[in-house]
């Protein structure tokens, strides 16, 4: 099974990834037929289901944001993600300096460039592996926005002085003014605090975008012509 898999060390390199993305292809169909939840939940080992719940509820008020489609493809590019152990050596190095739990990090890094793929501007004009708008990173960031340690390090920098870790409703909303966007946050957050091999599952998934004929696959190497 793919939750199994994805906490079986000895599972790694392309396969790894590759059950991440299985895993976050299995969650987008769970989203489209929640039908299915109780049937696929009572298959899974006990051990993973809460794990499942989180990722499911973080996905579903993600899905509340809305917004319309697209019409257009985005002027990214996609580039391969940073490597897990680097990665979270970056967010526990954050963490260590800021107070800021690293699963925190990890979560905004996902929901945002999907633990860096996404390079390019947001809609909002919003840069960089953590997303920050140039005049905030000019007041809390230090280096390159683009850089993936730089940018976790002034995104801990940026969530203590608005109120973490003490209180992370608040930091998070600050950092994105949606409840829908904080609620999926402690979500995520709140899976991989209590199973942190749960984040090898978040690193392999994929930059899906949205349009009018359903979400497209935006793989590593594309860019818009």
């Amino acid at each position: 099974m793919v939750e199994t898999a994805l906490r079986d060390p000895n599972v790694s390199g392309a396969q790894l990834a590759w059950m991440g993305h299985l895993q976050q292809l299995a969650y987008s169909r769970l989203a489209d037929y929640p039908d299915w939840k109780d049937t696929v939940l009572g298959a899974l080992p006990v051990s993973t289901r809460s794990a499942v719940l989180g990722s499911l509820e973080a996905g579903k008020q993600l899905r509340s944001m809305g917004g319309p489609i697209p019409k257009t493809l985005p002027d990214w590019k996609i580039v391969e993600p940073a490597p897990i152990d680097e990665l979270l050596g970056d967010y526990r190095e954050a963490e260590t300096a800021f107070g800021v739990p690293w699963y925190y990090l990890a979560a905004i890094h996902l929901v945002e460039t999907r633990t860096g793929r996404i390079r390019g501007l947001s809609s909002a004009g919003a840069q960089g592996p953590m997303q920050f708008m140039p005049a905030t990173w000019a007041m809390y960031g230090k280096g390159d926005i683009n850089d993936t340690h730089d940018a976790i390090m002034g995104a801990a920098r940026y969530l203590k002085a608005a109120g973490a870790p003490d209180n992370m409703q608040k930091a998070l909303f600050a950092y994105n003014h949606s409840q829908g966007y904080v609620n999926a946050l402690v979500a995520y957050a709140a899976v991989m605090k209590a199973d942190p091999m749960a984040y090898r599952g978040y690193h392999g998934w994929q930059v899906y975008y949205p349009t009018a004929d359903g979400p497209v696959l935006l793989a590593v190497g594309w860019t818009k012509e």
